[in-house]
């Protein structure tokens, strides 16, 4: 028999009794947890007034800085010509510009033919059109001559090719390779040579750089050996063989910066692609047209490109560093301010570096054309922020009253609001309004506190708003060094003793802070006492099930013995 069941002997529901014994015990866990509710309740408050000031710091940072109110705008009188941009302090006037030059960025061409010929003499059946010296792959397809349909594949050496001319034009076209020009040659026995149709597969008529010129007689536009970027260093196809020095740790410096390749294992591509992604300020290409490489400065101005093989002969064999190789000088910026001396730059950004303008900076456009730059101050940026700090001053203040303030229902009962009880709250609602309404002792000037730039409280609440904004406007425009001062005064300034003041109320060792560490402390203080507690409640359950389930055996002993005796005496 499980005698812990309540009243399976006694017939009484103990449990229950025990269970709201318990129950009653608790009612001090109650009144704590209210009480922790209640803290809770103001931390949470406290916390959204700190998130307010938080926001209010945030402008008060922006307004404190003096140099906010140097802030300038610069406009352009044809965005065309050139753009501008300027930095707080700078000059207010307006600037004329001349700009009778653009800087543009040297680049070194080298010498052309980079590439070897197609071949050495003019027997080209050795030639396969797959492994041909040609810059650009030849693909396999149709091409016309003279309305001719010729087929061709990768494999068909250049030999074939001239042949299967001659067959589809039935000798009246003819093809050849000049060894000496490394150009193909097409000949017809009478009339000009047609080339080329609309529906052509094959791209070979342009690799060869064959073109109609109205005559019998049509010759490559230009040579037709050329590197093969995707192939090897070593299979390239250079005129002059690629060398890494032979343990593949080949180098060549740009401008100083050194670059590594490998002639076996490098393509073309990879070095080139390389140099662009170094720090050596050039971009390198390759002209398959006229069969040679550059370098192009990264930046413009007159400035070279220093160039040196270090292992191996890469530049040379590129022809960067061929006598036959030129410079193509770049230019430097040339402009005038307001008619004076000529000024250079070797950029098209012109900075107070090269013009003496502090804080303004002009991108030119257009040469031989003159715009000017007018500088004024940011007025709409300073206006902007003075209506920000107001507005998050009424927040952080609307805050502060929809925490305090008590309300009045419709039959009369009044509810307090979380804080109302708190004079900390109370206490910050007047202070920000003391630092921003009282007039400020000590300024030089006309402009002692915000009243007298149309800024004041309605008389109702504690909220600040713009009366007057023509007088904000002629303060920004006509007064500007008061108003920073009102601000920004070391000592005296407005935003300066709020700032200080937020600080010391939501900062690291701020009393807001430590009034919500108090507040945190005394909600873990009730935790702890209501664990305390219900472990008494506990042990005082545990004694009263023991003492029952007790009663419970001696009950159930008492109605055994009855039994029996019932039995004995023959009594039902």
């Amino acid at each position: 028999m499980d005698l812990s069941l309540s009243g399976l002997a006694s017939g009484m529901d103990w449990k229950t009794l025990v269970d709201q014994l318990a129950q009653v015990e608790r009612a001090p866990q109650s009144r704590l947890r209210i009480e922790q509710n209640r803290i809770e309740n103001r931390n949470n408050a406290f916390g959204s007034i700190k998130t307010q000031l938080s926001v209010l710091k945030n402008r008060v940072d922006t307004l404190k800085d003096p140099t906010f109110f140097d802030s300038r705008t610069a406009s352009s009188s044809d965005s065309t010509v050139l753009s501008a941009t300027v930095g707080s302090g700078a000059a207010i006037g307006t600037y004329a510009f001349n700009i009778s030059q653009l800087a543009t960025a040297a680049r070194k061409l080298g010498a052309s033919d980079s590439g070897a010929a197609l071949a050495t003499t003019s027997d080209v059946s050795g030639i396969t059109l797959s492994s041909a010296g040609f810059s650009t792959a030849v693909t396999a397809g149709d091409f016309t001559v003279n309305g001719k349909r010729i087929t061709i594949a990768t494999t068909d050496t250049l030999k074939a090719v001239f042949d299967k001319i001659d067959a589809a034009t039935g000798g009246q076209v003819t093809a050849s390779y000049d060894p000496g020009t490394d150009r193909i040659g097409l000949t017809a026995t009478s009339g000009e040579i047609v080339l080329g149709s609309a529906t052509d597969t094959s791209n070979f008529l342009g690799v060869a750089r064959l073109y109609n010129n109205g005559t019998g007689t049509v010759n490559s536009a230009s040579s037709l050996g050329g590197v093969k970027l995707g192939s090897t260093l070593a299979t390239a196809n250079f005129a002059t063989a690629v060398s890494d020095g032979g343990s593949g740790a080949g180098r060549f410096k740009i401008n100083g910066v050194e670059v590594s390749f490998n002639a076996t294992t490098d393509s073309v591509q990879n070095v080139i692609d390389r140099i662009n992604a170094s720090s050596a300020g050039v971009t390198a290409s390759y002209d398959a047209v006229n069969d040679r490489f550059s370098l192009t400065n990264k930046t413009t101005g007159d400035v070279g490109v220093a160039l040196e093989d270090v292992t191996g002969n890469f530049l040379a064999s590129t022809r960067l560093t061929s006598p036959s190789s030129t410079l193509e000088r770049g230019k430097d910026l040339q402009y005038t301010v307001n008619g004076g001396a000529t000024l250079v730059s070797r950029s098209n950004i012109i900075t107070e570096d090269s013009s003496g303008l502090t804080g303004i900076t002009v991108n030119a456009l257009a040469e031989g054309s003159t715009a000017t730059v007018t500088v004024s101050s940011d007025t709409s940026r300073i206006r902007s922020a003075i209506n920000s700090l107001i507005d998050d001053y009424n927040r952080a203040q609307s805050t502060i009253d929809s925490q305090t303030a008590s309300s009045t229902d419709s039959a009369g009962k009044v509810t307090a609001g979380t804080l109302a009880a708190d004079g900390e709250a109370s206490e910050i609602a007047t202070k920000l309004r003391s630092i921003l309404f009282n007039q400020t002792t000590g300024l030089a000037g006309s402009l002692t506190s915000l009243s007298k730039i149309g800024i004041d409280s309605n008389g109702d609440d504690n909220s600040l708003s713009v009366d007057d904004s023509e007088v904000l406007d002629d303060a920004i425009l006509n007064n500007l060094s008061e108003l920073k001062t009102l601000f920004t005064d070391s000592s005296k300034g407005v935003v300066t003793k709020l700032s200080e003041y937020i600080e010391n109320t939501i900062g690291d060792d701020g009393t807001l802070i430590a009034k919500q560490d108090a507040l945190t402390e005394q909600s873990s203080d009730i935790d702890t006492q209501v664990s305390d507690l219900e472990k008494i409640v506990q042990s005082n359950r545990r004694r009263l099930i023991d003492s029952f389930v007790q009663m419970e055996t001696v009950q159930s002993t008492l109605n055994q013995q009855l039994k029996y005796l019932q039995q004995q005496l023959g009594i039902k």
